[in-house]
């Protein structure tokens, strides 16, 4: 509909069951009975307020981030093992004299 623009935020890092998205409307009429008013609201006048405690949707909000904090060094380590394992077998900088092999990228053995 003209006045509508809607898009996806895409996967959440950490937290891919919850699958956000975003829309804008100008000059758009939305009826009252269509609105999602659960935590928030908006009467007849156009005045809005908060149906649900400040509080609790704030903790809600601090219990999902620190679960993400949480998550991280594990995400972290296997970033890391990856990373190893990537420059155990790479092959990169042909310093050999008289050589054109190439040594790996992580390599324990001198020359």
């Amino acid at each position: 509909m003209k006045g509508i623009e809607s898009g996806d935020l895409g996967p959440k890092f950490g937290y891919e069951s919850k699958d956000n998205g975003w829309a804008t409307f100008d000059h758009v009429r939305i009826p009252r009975t269509n609105m999602l008013m659960r935590v928030a609201s908006v009467n007849k006048e156009g005045e809005f307020s908060l149906q649900a405690d400040p509080k609790v949707l704030y903790t809600t909000m601090m219990l999902i981030r620190t679960s993400i904090v949480l998550d991280c060094p594990g995400s972290t380590i296997y970033a890391l093992l990856i990373a190893l394992r990537y420059g155990a077998v790479r092959r990169q900088f042909s310093t050999l004299e008289k050589t054109k092999v190439e040594r790996r990228v992580i390599d324990y053995q001198t020359f």
